[in-house]
């Protein structure tokens, strides 16, 4: 099966947006997670290292709490996190390394 025709079963834009940005949600949904997360070239484990290293590059803290959470999910470990984090701090800002961490402590406390 090739990976647009795979169909994960992700649901998360949907859920979080219903019908109010039909167009954000399907790109979302059925190309992000359905066909950039599925291809084969890099683990999903690696993809999460990927995506934590640039939301957190970018100050996007909201984001990053979800992908921490599912960078954990495929296997990446909490001291590889922290690890990543911290080598971050050199490259992209302390600031952005800080906030990530403060982000990474909370999702770790309240899963």
């Amino acid at each position: 099966m090739s990976n647009e025709e795979r169909s994960t079963g992700w649901s998360g834009g949907k859920n979080t947006f219903g019908d109010f940005a039909a167009g954000l949600v399907h790109y979302t949904d059925r190309v992000l997670f359905d066909e950039v997360w599925e291809r084969d070239d890099l683990s999903k484990r690696d993809r999460s290292l990927i995506t934590v290293a640039a939301l957190t590059a970018m100050g996007k803290m909201d984001q990053l709490k979800f992908h921490l959470g599912f960078a954990r999910q495929n296997g990446v470990t909490d001291e590889e996190l922290k690890e990543a984090l911290l080598h971050l701090a050199f490259y992209a800002g302390w600031p952005n390394g800080m906030s990530a961490t403060t982000v990474l402590k909370n999702v770790i406390e309240n899963a």
